[in-house]
């Protein structure tokens, strides 16, 4: 398709079934050439396997599987991914249309049920109904019938004009800057002709720049009328909902991505050092402390010793409260190996003495007690395709909801911030109800130099920063684990 592309014969809208990717870097090239030469892609990727419900020893291996790197593999391509035939061809007809430049909608409908349905499925994928106020929307509605609504969505009711819906798409298209597209939801009420009212749909759609989608749901009742309307070129979404879960689906995924790598603030040779690393498995604190230092990750104070003495005179120095964990079981909390706030000295021995007893602790790591809003990064690698990166916010988040977005590694700086904007929890990093939200920047800028890190470092099968804290001083590691494989 991309070798012998003719941007004058061919369609510039492509439909994909696939079942397996043996080349993923092949795929991102071409995929991302075809966008860039003006392509729309979208993509049904079936078959997938998940190895998530594998046993695992980290968040990242629980979470992340073979189809995460399909999905990420994808939102680096610029391909819109969809789960089923309906939503692939949804998809398409969506790309016959005037290309969106935003996510404001405006609805506009004759019937009240179907546009609420069709708010909740924009406000579900992240796209926005803003509410009309102001003159020009009581201008607006003094030129409709008493009891039409104007706020949005825009209800001209069921005896609403042909020429009441031009003048509402005109207000769309010249008055409300806050617009970005327009939904006409349109059926058969009964009162009015149906084939001038979708005459003035096919007129508009003709002379707006913002693009109109035409939800035109009674295909029995109107079947000649939506029939002659759509062998004027045009397409027709029958069901609202389909189509708000198909426009967000389009809207949320990122124009192809850079593949340069981004070195600025990474130590490639201190990186490439893993290969002196003696053995496979997971790193002990020093070696991680040491690998995430070079990829400039700034990690919280830490203490780490089998000598009572040497930790004590550590919480006097960074001062109380600290956190005591156990070094050596992988699953810390799940054998009692994790003491948080620890405010006194007796309460440090204590602690001390009772995690040296457990099974498998080779130590004991003493850290500052920091607070603030907890995040997760992570990545896995996975065959052919590299290193899957994942980020969230951290806790229940990532434990129970699984609120995680993934890129492709190396990531760009866009990349990382569409990542992070695409979280359901993204208002929390944002900063919401009057809690200050968290250093943005500074969160990209960790995950674009981790991935920069995995880039340089295969070696790292799977690595763990949960949490990352996001505090008043900036965001630092906390707890990090790094599991190596050099074969």
């Amino acid at each position: 398709m991309d070798r012998n592309f003719n941007p004058v014969t061919d369609s510039k809208i492509k439909m994909l079934y696939i079942e397996s990717i043996k080349q993923p870097d092949k795929l991102l090239y071409h995929a991302s050439s075809l966008i860039k030469k003006g392509c729309r892609i979208a993509a049904i990727k079936a078959g997938s396997t998940d190895s998530g419900k594998r046993a695992a020893s980290s968040h990242t291996g629980a979470i992340a599987s073979s189809d995460s790197a399909v999905e990420a593999l994808f939102r680096k391509a610029g391909i819109v991914r969809c789960f089923s035939r309906e939503e692939l061809t949804t998809v398409a007809s969506i790309f016959t249309l005037n290309e969106v430049k935003g996510k404001n909608c405006a609805i506009i409908t004759h019937a009240g049920g179907p546009a609420v349905m069709l708010a909740d499925a924009l406000s579900k994928g992240h796209l926005n109904v803003p509410n009309l106020e102001g003159p020009i929307a009581n201008e607006l509605k003094s030129k409709l019938y008493p009891g039409a609504a104007v706020g949005n969505p825009i209800d001209i009711i069921g005896t609403g004009t042909p020429e009441h819906l031009a003048t509402v798409i005109d207000y769309c298209e010249n008055k409300f800057d806050e617009v970005d597209l327009m939904m006409v939801i349109f059926g058969s009420p009964g009162v009015v002709n149906v084939y001038d009212a979708y005459e003035v749909l096919h007129k508009k759609m003709g002379q707006c720049k913002k693009p109109i989608f035409p939800i035109l749901p009674s295909i029995v009742t109107a079947g000649p009328e939506v029939r002659s309307f759509i062998k004027k070129g045009h397409v027709n979404f029958s069901d609202e909902v389909t189509l708000g879960t198909a426009l967000s689906r389009v809207l949320n995924t990122p124009t192809p991505a850079s593949t340069d790598i981004q070195l600025y603030g990474v130590d490639v040779p201190e990186v490439r050092r893993i290969d002196q690393l003696p053995a496979d498995g997971y790193l002990n604190p020093s070696q991680v402390r040491r690998l995430l230092g070079a990829a400039n990750i700034p990690m919280v104070a830490e203490f780490t010793s089998d000598d009572k003495d040497e930790i004590i005179e550590f919480a006097r120095k960074v001062k109380y409260p600290v956190v005591a964990k156990v070094v050596g079981p992988v699953h810390k909390s799940d054998i009692g190996g994790v003491a948080l706030n620890i405010k006194y000295e007796e309460h440090l021995l204590f602690e001390f003495e009772r995690m040296m007893r457990l099974p498998e602790v080779t130590s004991i790591m003493v850290q500052p007690m920091l607070k603030g809003t907890e995040l997760f990064l992570g990545a896995k690698y996975e065959e052919k395709f590299g290193h899957v990166v994942l980020c969230g916010l951290g806790g229940i988040f990532v434990e129970v909801l699984k609120d995680v977005s993934y890129g492709l590694s190396p990531l760009s700086y866009d990349e990382a911030y569409s990542m992070i904007r695409s979280l359901r929890g993204y208002p929390i990093i944002k900063g919401t109800r009057g809690q200050k939200g968290i250093d943005e920047q500074q969160y990209a800028d960790i995950i674009v130099r981790l991935s920069t890190l995995l880039r340089f470092a295969t070696e790292i099968k799977e690595i763990d920063i949960n949490p990352l804290l996001a505090t008043d001083r900036g965001l630092f590691a906390v707890d990090a684990r790094i599991r190596i494989e050099k074969k």
